[in-house]
């Protein structure tokens, strides 16, 4: 576990005070830097010692091959691999004919800090030499927001206490030595040296390397230049070779004297472009940075983040940790998502290789409702990638022998990825969640011309896909047969709640777009019979309820399964020590599924099923997801139990900060970097939007005295100011000067002439607090501080 030791808690920041070599993998994935079009991981300047060396370009990605032990129709043959570019990070320093090495001579100190309003990673090391000769080493490293194309690193070298020869080698390097991840030998063939050379080139004080993947057939380029700033005589020299670049500067330092070097870095990638188009793109983007200059980067990077913040940011006064916590969660969604310009979102941003880079629901599902009221221009962005994939789902669903569209589980490009059917294929409420999305955009941005332009096509294609997997039985009621919901512990089933709900809603929100839009649906053979059809089947749908217990089924039957044997079979994750085949009929529970759909469909639930169905699947859901802690937050919120809430809203907060899963190294969990902001914002702000209208509940436990939160809704600018018995709402900007939202189930008018102060509705439990299963209680916040789990 990372612990408070090495990484105090800051409200702006994350500082690391010392180095520790064995947290440095995880400290890379912390550390990491991007715009969503270039990721360079938080590896050490001089590139070694190191866990994972990173440096990635969204979307550029090889192909592999997917093993099956036997195959079967309609299973994906390729997968897709995100490909460590070349990396431009590098600075090998000598002192005298010393190498800079933190693990040789002594290391007098160390500090790393990622600055969230900055935008800059910031490190300072004072290093004694093996024969005492001694430098301090500051660098600042950024991903420019402004400028998609652009990286730059600034790299001061100052003498202590004598006069000393120093040697910087600034490289470019491709075709790094990656420590293996696959057992797979044709995988890891595929991943060694991905690379081929296409065309370097040595410039006066930098060079452009190009190459391109084997099997994907993509090129990129990669590009470096300098500034160089140093009392007194200099040597700059610079070679290139097919798979290295190196600018060397040779100078001597008299005590107290700098070398000061800025490296801009510049990159690009294309499947179609031509050669000498990319590389003139690389050399535009390095003469661009250059003409900003560092500063200019800077101070354009602080613009775009204050500007960010202003509308964004969550204050949470009385702890201290979530405080950190949800603020680093923020600045990494808009360094994943900020240019991604119709590139996918990852899972895991670009800050490592977890999940081969793919991109999941946990984009619609997790990272695109918090963008939606803080950064819309880039869920724009991210929605109008998945329209560009509409042909790869209709392809998709015409090989499944379906109508419609059937968007991957996983993928890069837009091509089915998921090896594993239950959790992939089956697993087709991704098509809702990303009917969802298009729909919450609309709503709370007001803009219409995203639906118009490419979300209509999608609406109508998944509401056709969801009428070709249900049927009406002889009573006329409507049915979802054979598939997965987000809980992949209970897969291939009947009915399951979170699906049909969420696949009413895509239904229903077709029919309401084609009535918005009635000449792009007759264009696309959309009759009123059809709508008629969609709007029917919305209105069957089964949502299975035990009236025996009192509570909804997860799926139908799901309340007669077995119990699981939580006293034997409790070793986490399950699914690392169970056989599937054990964990499908029982009532044991991967992640949030049925409590999901109370939190994205509240409106389907009165407060009283909602207290019953927690109090249930609280005692059988074991979290082996990231996704689930947030989820469980929101809704024990809803129902009361406002302690358990901030328990998993702290649990969701710092699963990446404290790396209590164990996989930090891999790359940052975009999904519960936003859940520290619903767990937040949906809990203690109590925020929904499912019935298209902003409504806010707040309510706040002990350890918080005040939450302020800052949103988007339309073109409005709302800022939520709540304690312990009232909450203040204020309103800039926007048509009119009056919003109406709804606060804890009442209409109010707001207006931008002043502030309104409402008291809180006080959330009183129907039931106590439930227990969880043995072992998977939520990490508290006591027993971590103590450096313990509990």
């Amino acid at each position: 576990m990372i612990t408070q030791e090495a990484f105090p808690v800051e409200p702006w920041a994350v500082r690391e005070t010392r180095l520790d070599l064995n947290l440095i993998a995880q400290s890379e994935s912390l550390f990491a830097l991007s715009n969503g079009h270039i990721g360079l991981r938080g590896n050490l300047d001089e590139g070694e010692p190191h866990g994972l060396p990173g440096t990635y370009l969204n979307s550029f990605y090889e192909i592999r091959p997917l093993p099956y032990a036997e195959a079967g129709y309609g299973y994906p043959e390729a997968g897709q691999t995100v490909v460590d570019v070349t990396n431009g990070k590098i600075f090998r320093l000598f002192v005298e004919d010393e190498p800079f090495d933190v693990r040789y001579g002594n290391l007098v100190s160390h500090e790393r800090c990622l600055d969230m309003r900055a935008g800059t990673l910031t490190r300072i090391a004072h290093w004694r030499s093996p024969v005492g000769k001694e430098v301090k080493v500051t660098s600042t490293r950024l991903v420019s927001l402004a400028n998609r194309s652009v990286a730059a690193i600034e790299y001061v070298v100052e003498a202590v206490g004598e006069f000393v020869r120093v040697t910087v080698q600034s490289e470019l390097v491709t075709n790094e030595d990656q420590p293996q991840t696959s057992a797979d030998p044709r995988v890891s063939a595929i991943l060694d040296n991905p690379l081929e050379a296409v065309e370097h080139e040595a410039l006066e004080r930098g060079a452009v390397l190009m190459h391109r993947t084997r099997a994907s057939a993509l090129m990129m380029a990669a590009g470096m230049d300098h500034e160089v700033e140093v009392p007194g005589r200099v040597e700059v020299s610079t070679d290139a070779r097919p798979d290295l670049a190196r600018t060397t500067v040779i100078c001597g330092l008299r005590p107290g004297q700098k070398l000061r070097i800025v490296k801009y870095l510049a990159y690009g990638w294309s499947s179609q472009r031509s050669r000498p188009s990319l590389r003139d793109q690389v050399a535009a983007a390095l003469h661009s940075a250059r003409y900003s200059g560092w500063e200019g980067l800077l101070k354009a990077q602080r613009e775009y983040l204050d500007d960010f913040w202003e509308n964004a940011d969550v204050e949470v006064e009385g702890d201290s940790e979530s405080q950190q916590a949800v603020r680093f969660g923020l600045f990494h969604l808009v360094q994943a998502s900020a240019r991604a310009e119709r590139r996918a979102i990852p899972s895991k941003g670009l800050t490592g290789t977890g999940y081969d880079g793919h991109a999941f629901w946990d984009t619609e599902g997790y990272v695109l409702p918090v963008l939606t009221y803080t950064l819309p221009h880039a869920v724009a962005d991210a929605l109008r990638w998945r329209a560009s994939t509409l042909d790869l789902a209709r392809d998709r669903a015409a090989e499944l022998g379906l109508k419609g569209a059937s968007f991957p589980w996983r993928t890069i490009r837009g091509q089915e990825c998921s090896a594993y059917w239950p959790a992939g294929t089956a697993a087709f409420h991704i098509n809702a969640d990303i009917a969802m999305a298009f729909e919450r955009y609309r709503v709370v941005t007001d803009d219409h011309t995203l639906e118009e332009e490419v979300g209509i096509t999608v609406l109508i294609e998944t509401a056709r896909l969801w009428m070709s997997l249900g049927h009406h039985d002889r009573h006329g009621v409507w049915h979802i047969e054979g598939i997965t919901g987000p809980d992949e512990y209970t897969a291939i089933v009947r009915d399951n709640v979170f699906t049909n709900l969420m696949a009413a809603h895509n239904l229903i929100t077709a029919a309401e777009a084609c009535n918005r839009h009635p000449e792009s649906a007759l264009a696309m053979g959309v009759t009123s019979e059809e709508t008629s059809a969609w709007r029917d089947a919305a209105d069957a749908v089964n949502i299975p309820y035990d009236e025996e217990l009192g509570v909804h089924q997860q799926c139908e039957g799901f309340t007669k399964f077995a119990e699981w044997d939580f006293e034997k079979n409790n070793k986490y994750p399950l699914l690392l020590h169970e056989a599937y085949v054990r964990l499908y009929p029982t009532q044991v529970i991967k992640q949030a599924d049925l409590v999901l759909a109370m939190q994205w469909q509240s409106h389907a639930f009165t407060p009283e099923q909602k207290a019953r169905n927690v109090d249930y699947y609280e005692r059988r859901m074991v979290r082996d997801s990231s996704l689930s802690a947030c989820t469980q937050a929101v809704m024990c919120a809803d129902v009361g139990h406002l302690e358990l809430a901030h328990d998993y809203a702290y649990e969701a907060a710092l699963i990446d900060l404290r790396d209590l899963h164990s996989n930090t190294r891999d790359g940052l969990h975009m999904a519960s970097l936003a859940g520290a902001w619903m767990a937040i914002v949906n809990g203690f702000g109590g925020l929904r939007d499912d019935e298209g209208i902003l409504s806010l509940d707040p309510q706040l436990p002990d350890g918080i005295t005040r939450l302020r939160f800052r949103l988007r809704w339309r073109d409005f600018r709302v800022t939520v100011d709540a304690n312990h018995s009232d909450v203040t709402y204020t309103v800039r900007d926007g048509p009119g000067g009056k919003l109406l939202i709804r606060h804890a189930g009442d209409n109010v008018e707001l207006s931008t002439e002043a502030p309104k102060t409402i008291a809180v509705r006080k959330r009183t439990p129907l039931l106590p607090p439930p227990p969880q299963p043995p072992g998977r209680e939520p990490m508290h916040r006591r027993a971590l501080a103590a450096g313990t789990h509990r």
